[in-house]
């Protein structure tokens, strides 16, 4: 939608989804009036000519008016969402303050998501999760495979369970600030793609005081669609939305780089100082970053029905219980 318009299509959008069910102008307009949007008849019609055309609306008859499409009620569930729940953003910080990544020397540790799936579900797995290392919709090219009994950080695998690490996007964080860079942690958030390229938040979730990692939240209640991303490039993925210093933005893209060149990709976007990045306002002398969640190729598996538990922030652990995605899927096949 074109940004001065809006506000008055989604006040219609949301006043025929109140009537649930064909409206003209005329019961729009009223509808819209009780919820304190003043607009005429006349443009309110002008307004659904145009949620036609966009295949928001539809027109059933001219006696009966407008309803809503199905991309119409996708819009309206989607659009402009801001949800500010609390996380222990404590949490973050601790986990940040463990990481002693050397860019330089490409060794140290790092923060791990951590999922446990069935045994016998491990190859069905990386084929579900192939497509997202492919199309690095999530923290690089790197992924641990333990076995149970074996121990991940603090954690010890149980019986009959294999758990997948993924590197953790506050990894990051923790690499930026060993380079003298400090990151705040603003939102989790759901990123819109079209055509393998983000275009919009569909949903943000403040990191400020949280209990539950937002991005766990999104997956567990199936809000994502990576796979469909992975496989078109059309989708919905995971992402986390950050501040960095306005000064460093030429040393994040340096650093960038070098984080790609390690397989530790990741970072979707550098905002311009002072600037909102994908409608996102920054603080002052602050600039925005995005950054792909760690945990897409979990998502994956859990939107393909593979019976997974994970957890976000997981462990600390070292790079080097990492290897390759694509060279771990081979030893496996053979």
């Amino acid at each position: 939608m074109n940004r001065p318009n809006e506000t008055a299509k989604q006040a219609i959008l949301k006043a025929l989804q109140d009537i649930r069910g064909p409206a003209g102008a005329s019961r729009i307009q009223e509808k819209l009036r009780a919820a304190g949007v003043d607009l005429q008849p006349r443009t309110v019609r002008f307004y659904l000519h145009q949620l036609d055309r966009e295949g928001l609306t539809r027109l059933v008859t001219r006696r009966a008016g407008r309803e809503l499409t199905e991309q119409g009620q996708y819009e309206l569930a989607n659009a402009n969402v801001i949800e500010r729940v609390r996380f222990v953003a404590s949490r973050i910080d601790s986990l940040v303050y463990q990481i002693k990544y050397d860019l330089r020397a490409a060794r140290g540790s790092i923060v791990s998501n951590l999922a446990l799936i069935p045994r016998h579900y491990l190859v069905r797995a990386l084929e579900d999760m192939r497509p997202v290392f492919a199309r690095r919709l999530g923290m690089g090219n790197k992924l641990a495979v333990v076995r149970e009994g074996e121990t991940f950080g603090s954690s010890t695998i149980p019986a009959d369970r294999v758990a997948l690490g993924t590197v953790c996007s506050v990894t990051a964080n923790g690499i930026l600030l060993k380079e003298g860079i400090p990151v705040t942690s603003r939102y989790g958030g759901l990123m819109e793609m079209r055509e393998g390229k983000p275009t919009r938040f569909v949903a943000l979730i403040d990191y400020n005081g949280s209990t539950l990692d937002p991005l766990e939240a999104f997956i567990r209640a199936r809000m994502t669609r990576v796979r469909e991303c992975a496989r078109t490039g059309n989708g919905i993925i995971g992402v986390s939305f950050r501040e960095i210093p306005a000064g460093a933005v030429a040393d994040v893209r340096r650093i960038k780089k070098e984080m790609e060149e390690q397989g530790l990709d990741g970072i979707v976007a550098i905002g311009m100082p002072n600037q909102p990045l994908f409608q996102i306002p920054v603080g002052e002398g602050r600039a925005g970053l995005i950054v792909n969640a760690g945990l897409n190729p979990v998502a994956a598996m859990q939107e393909a029905h593979v019976e997974v538990e994970f957890r976000s922030l997981a462990e600390v652990e070292d790079i080097g219980r990492f290897g390759e995605f694509e060279t771990i899927r081979n030893a496996l096949n053979g």
